[in-house]
């Protein structure tokens, strides 16, 4: 194994030669400089793994030296060595991206352990976290042999989360595909779970039923709105629990988290029902006898969530909420920078509905585009994007202005979306709808063990185009596939990411309250 490159330069590097030989004894290869000058020209002409830089020296200062070092290689590690503890030099370095300060005078471990956090540090996590995950992993296969209560599998897909976050960091390809196939455990469980009890959930029967679609504005947001204050709701259509987990830190910059919960996506999980019902307050049979006339069926031309706003005056109104309120849908980057330019004026409001639509399109075009599939071609391209797409976006903009005025804000989510692998054939007639995870129409034909079937629509609160009309939604990371041109279509949109089915990224989506640093 190549040893280690080490470049040390400071004008009294003599003085320094124990801490050298020290080094070159643990097999280390030392060069040493005596100023600036000379340390650059020898990282110029070779390989140099880390930098120990003194901070007072002759001729260019350290801190001169730091600046021209970044400048030729910026990934290269950078140690400052001082004999100062002024706050001004700290700072200048830090904000110079050194990867480590020390005072002098330093010792023997002290440089060890540097070298060891900026060079051996991916070897040192990969190994902790393989560790961590493989105690958790037992846990978490114990946990799901026990019955679990619906808070139960909200902690265990965290945890999942959790740790392919965390492996997806260390690079560790093994451990990310047992990871893989634990997840597709607890979805099979967790689709027969939710088979078991969603018919009780949206009765109330059994019990108080979860937070879901319908009731998760009533229970938790309407009470935050008030005529004292601006409260800001955003809700990112299609936002997994992980690409919010990947977008917090962003975030993170300019609010604190002051809630973070998980809620129920009803089913079908897609816009049309999901969002329909979050802003009504209503189940979709519901929505269509309140509102004949703007409940779209799946197979109208029509716009399925074009009267939200009007949803959502009905329910603030049924809700007794007498506030001043605005609506804003974006679907482009023009709109989003329009409204970030309009933003000063939405304070008055208090509550202020921003309905952010990037996250349904990337999934979409994913499927649709060949170029779109490449940049997200796995999951963790597919969060990459998001928070990408978030870093960019007129949304970061307008989330900063909600900050700087101190206003309320909630970030959530209509429904997830899910990587779908294997393909469940399915017959229907000209009128069954298009979507590849959930199905409504008469006489269809599908593998019974692949689906929640729902033979009654009025069971789950669903409308019914016809009386002989059936649901049946995919579970796990199935897609529907039609026997005719079957290997074409099952090609086409395996690995692509779906929504309208049974699965933890599609029903359990995230719910944040947050307030202003």
């Amino acid at each position: 194994m190549e040893k280690i490159k080490i470049l040390w330069a400071d004008d009294e590097i003599d003085m320094l030669k124990p801490h050298v030989m020290f080094l070159k004894e643990k097999d280390f290869d030392v060069t040493t400089a005596t100023n600036g000058d000379d340390a650059l020209d020898f990282i110029r002409g070779n390989h140099v793994d880390i930098v120990f830089l003194d901070e007072n020296m002759p001729g260019i200062s350290g801190l001169d030296t730091l600046t021209k070092i970044k400048e030729y290689d910026s990934q290269i590690p950078v140690v400052m060595i001082t004999k100062s503890e002024e706050e001004r030099i700290m700072e200048d370095a830090i904000g110079s991206k050194i990867s480590d300060y020390l005072i002098k005078p330093v010792n023997p471990n002290q440089i060890l352990l540097s070298i060891k956090k900026n060079l051996d540090n991916k070897r040192l996590i990969r190994e902790k976290t393989t560790s961590g995950y493989q105690q958790q992993f037992r846990e978490i296969g114990m946990t799901l042999s026990d019955r679990l209560s619906l808070a139960e599998w909200m902690e265990v897909y965290k945890k999942l989360v959790y740790w392919e976050l965390e492996l997806e960091k260390s690079k560790d390809e093994g451990m990310s595909g047992i990871l893989d196939m634990q997840k597709t455990e607890a979805n099979t469980l967790f689709s027969k779970f939710v088979e078991r009890n969603y018919t009780d959930w949206v009765n109330g029967r059994n019990g108080e039923p979860p937070v879901m679609s319908h009731t998760i504005f009533k229970k938790k947001i309407a009470p935050l709105v008030s005529k004292d204050d601006s409260t800001f709701m955003v809700l990112i259509d299609n936002l997994r629990y992980d690409q919010w987990k990947m977008i917090q830190p962003v975030i993170s910059e300019y609010f604190r988290v002051e809630d973070e919960e998980m809620f129920v996506s009803i089913l079908p999980s897609a816009t049309q029902y999901a969002r329909n019902a979050l802003f009504a307050g209503l189940m979709p049979s519901e929505i269509e006898k309140r509102f004949p006339a703007l409940w779209k069926h799946d197979d109208s031309e029509e716009g399925k969530n074009l009267h939200e706003e009007e949803f959502l005056a009905d329910q603030l109104k049924r809700l007794g909420k007498d506030v001043k309120m605005s609506y804003n849908k974006i679907t482009n980057h023009a709109s989003g920078k329009k409204l970030a330019d309009n933003i000063s004026n939405l304070m008055n409001n208090n509550l202020n509905v921003i309905v952010y639509n990037f996250v349904d399109m990337l999934s979409h075009a994913r499927t649709d585009m060949e170029v779109i599939r490449e940049l997200a071609d796995d999951e963790a391209a597919y969060r990459s994007i998001t928070v990408s797409w978030l870093q960019h976006s007129p949304l970061l903009d307008i989330l900063q202005q909600v900050a700087s005025k101190k206003a309320k804000l909630v970030i959530t989510t209509d429904h997830g979306t899910v990587r779908c692998k294997t393909a469940s054939k399915l017959v229907g007639d000209k009128n069954t709808n298009t979507n590849l995870r959930y199905k409504q129409g008469k006489n269809l034909s599908y593998e019974k063990r692949d689906v929640f079937e729902v033979k009654n629509p009025a069971d789950i609160f669903l409308p019914r185009q016809n009386v002989s009309t059936t649901y049946v939604f995919a579970k796990e990371d199935k897609f529907f596939a039609y026997p005719n041109n079957y290997n074409y279509y099952v090609n086409y949109y395996k690995d692509t990411f779906q929504h309208g089915g049974i699965s933890l990224e599609e029903m359990l989506i995230p719910f944040v309250v947050l307030s202003a640093k």
